[in-house]
Protein backbone atom coordinates (compact mmCIF):
# COMPACT_ATOMS: atom_id res chain seq x y z
CA UNK A 1 0.00 0.00 0.00
CA UNK A 2 1.26 3.37 -0.78
CA UNK A 3 1.70 6.34 1.89
CA UNK A 4 -0.83 8.76 2.01
CA UNK A 5 0.56 12.23 2.11
CA UNK A 6 0.37 15.94 2.46
CA UNK A 7 2.20 18.57 0.30
CA UNK A 8 1.45 22.34 0.96
CA UNK A 9 1.80 25.21 -1.49
CA UNK A 10 -0.31 27.89 -2.83
CA UNK A 11 -1.89 28.45 0.30
CA UNK A 12 -3.81 24.48 0.05
CA UNK A 13 -2.82 21.43 1.61
CA UNK A 14 -2.70 18.78 -1.25
CA UNK A 15 -3.68 15.26 -0.28
CA UNK A 16 -1.77 12.76 -2.23
CA UNK A 17 -2.62 8.57 -1.65
CA UNK A 18 -4.73 6.75 0.02
CA UNK A 19 -7.08 7.72 2.79
CA UNK A 20 -8.13 4.83 4.75
CA UNK A 21 -8.41 3.67 8.31
CA UNK A 22 -4.01 2.77 8.68
CA UNK A 23 -3.19 6.60 7.29
CA UNK A 24 -5.74 9.05 8.76
CA UNK A 25 -4.11 9.40 11.50
CA UNK A 26 -1.13 10.34 11.40
CA UNK A 27 -3.06 12.59 8.43
CA UNK A 28 -4.92 14.10 10.85
CA UNK A 29 -1.54 15.13 13.35
CA UNK A 30 0.27 16.36 10.31
CA UNK A 31 -2.59 18.98 8.85
CA UNK A 32 -3.45 20.31 12.38
CA UNK A 33 -0.42 21.64 12.40
CA UNK A 34 -0.66 23.19 9.18
CA UNK A 35 -4.38 24.72 9.68
CA UNK A 36 -2.98 28.35 10.25
CA UNK A 37 -4.66 30.68 7.80
CA UNK A 38 -8.14 32.03 8.11
CA UNK A 39 -9.17 30.36 4.90
CA UNK A 40 -8.05 26.75 4.36
CA UNK A 41 -8.24 24.74 0.92
CA UNK A 42 -7.43 20.84 0.74
CA UNK A 43 -6.66 19.52 -2.56
CA UNK A 44 -7.84 15.79 -2.85
CA UNK A 45 -7.75 15.09 -7.02
CA UNK A 46 -4.67 12.69 -6.02
CA UNK A 47 -6.42 10.76 -3.06
CA UNK A 48 -6.20 6.90 -4.85
CA UNK A 49 -8.60 5.34 -1.78
CA UNK A 50 -11.04 6.32 0.36
CA UNK A 51 -13.19 4.84 3.31
CA UNK A 52 -15.67 6.21 6.17
CA UNK A 53 -12.10 6.94 7.99
CA UNK A 54 -11.74 9.78 5.29
CA UNK A 55 -15.06 10.85 5.78
CA UNK A 56 -14.23 11.16 9.74
CA UNK A 57 -11.03 12.91 8.83
CA UNK A 58 -12.59 15.68 6.44
CA UNK A 59 -15.44 15.87 9.29
CA UNK A 60 -12.36 16.20 12.54
CA UNK A 61 -10.78 19.28 9.76
CA UNK A 62 -14.22 21.30 9.66
CA UNK A 63 -14.17 21.32 13.00
CA UNK A 64 -10.86 21.79 14.27
CA UNK A 65 -11.03 25.09 11.75
CA UNK A 66 -14.28 25.70 13.41
CA UNK A 67 -13.14 25.78 16.97
CA UNK A 68 -9.86 27.84 16.06
CA UNK A 69 -12.42 30.37 14.03
CA UNK A 70 -11.17 29.17 10.23
CA UNK A 71 -12.69 27.59 7.62
CA UNK A 72 -12.00 24.83 5.83
CA UNK A 73 -12.98 24.12 1.85
CA UNK A 74 -12.54 20.78 0.29
CA UNK A 75 -12.03 20.91 -3.87
CA UNK A 76 -11.84 18.00 -5.97
CA UNK A 77 -13.43 14.76 -3.90
CA UNK A 78 -12.86 11.78 -5.50
CA UNK A 79 -16.15 10.06 -6.78
CA UNK A 80 -15.78 7.57 -3.96
CA UNK A 81 -15.57 9.79 -1.48
CA UNK A 82 -18.12 11.71 -2.44
CA UNK A 83 -20.28 8.76 -2.13
CA UNK A 84 -19.51 8.11 0.99
CA UNK A 85 -19.84 11.38 2.09
CA UNK A 86 -23.98 10.75 0.67
CA UNK A 87 -24.60 7.57 1.83
CA UNK A 88 -23.82 8.90 5.70
CA UNK A 89 -25.51 12.17 4.88
CA UNK A 90 -23.07 14.47 5.84
CA UNK A 91 -22.50 16.66 3.04
CA UNK A 92 -23.76 20.13 4.71
CA UNK A 93 -20.89 19.67 7.27
CA UNK A 94 -18.67 19.21 4.74
CA UNK A 95 -17.87 22.45 2.65
CA UNK A 96 -17.25 21.58 -0.84
CA UNK A 97 -19.01 18.38 -0.88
Amino acid sequence: MTAASIEFSDGCLRMRGPLTLTTVEPLLKEASRRLDSPEIRVDLSAVTEADSSAVALLLAWVRAAAVSGRRVRFENLPSNLKSLISLYDVGEFIPGA
